[in-house]
């Protein structure tokens, strides 16, 4: 930890720790579950390695948020190891987004990805303003409309401007716009300090049930009978 620039960097390999210590003590865990940003999947493919020698079965890879009804895009890295049985990566449950004249692609059985409209309450289309630039021109800030799915949402969602197409500015997202972007039901309870940061760190949950019944070896997601903003079928 000495020789890193970021000792939270080693936070990643903690529930590896956790896994081995398990093992060691004869009580190992039936499985593990891990998710991260992107650039963390060099370090599951180690993580991998080592639990294979211990006798897991792994699995692991990247996902897109939005193939999963996320009405946001977002690729996570993920890891699935099982102690008994061999795990796979759940597979899309809707189409990919891609930023052209189609909006879509992969399955196209499958129903298409969920938009901002579809999941906020709001009286007419809007243009929600990324507060990042892209590719680090603080003046190319990323747009998208509401009928495409937001941009990964972070920490800093509120920041975001919310305007017409015409450019007039209208209200930012509130608290509970920000969860329903993130896949969380508009009525969930947030509470205590830095909310929008707790929105941005969770993984979103339609994507962590279906990770989550991969872990546990179940053929499919029971759907709950509770919906989203404006009554859109979550499909967990």
């Amino acid at each position: 930890m000495a020789k890193l620039e970021d000792p939270r960097t080693c936070l990643v390999l903690e529930p590896l720790r956790w896994a081995l210590a398990a093992v060691d003590a004869g009580r190992s865990y039936e499985s593990v579950v891990l998710e991260q940003v992107p650039a963390a999947l060099p370090a599951w493919e180690v993580v991998g390695k080592v639990l294979l020698a211990e006798g897991y079965s792994v699995v692991h890879g990247l996902l897109n948020a939005e193939e999963f009804g996320v009405p946001q895009t977002r690729r996570r890295a993920v890891l699935i190891a099982r102690r008994h049985g061999s795990p796979v990566l759940p597979k899309p449950t809707h189409r990919r987004y891609r930023k052209d004249a189609s909006g879509a692609a992969g399955d196209l059985a499958l129903p298409r990805w969920v938009s901002m409209g579809d999941v906020l309450n709001r009286d007419r289309p809007f243009v929600l303003v990324s507060n990042y630039g892209s590719g680090g021109d603080p003046a190319a800030r990323g747009q998208r409309t509401s009928d495409q799915p937001a941009c990964t949402v972070t920490g800093k969602i509120q920041r975001q401007r919310v305007m017409t197409a015409d450019g007039i500015d209208l209200p930012r997202l509130t608290i509970a716009e920000a969860g329903c972007l993130q896949g969380f039901p508009v009525d969930y309870p947030w509470a205590g300090k830095g909310i929008t940061q707790q929105i941005g760190n969770a993984v979103p949950p339609p994507l962590a049930e279906h990770i989550l019944a991969a872990g546990l070896g179940l053929n499919r997601v029971p759907a709950p009978a509770r919906t989203g903003a404006v009554g859109w079928p979550l499909g967990w």
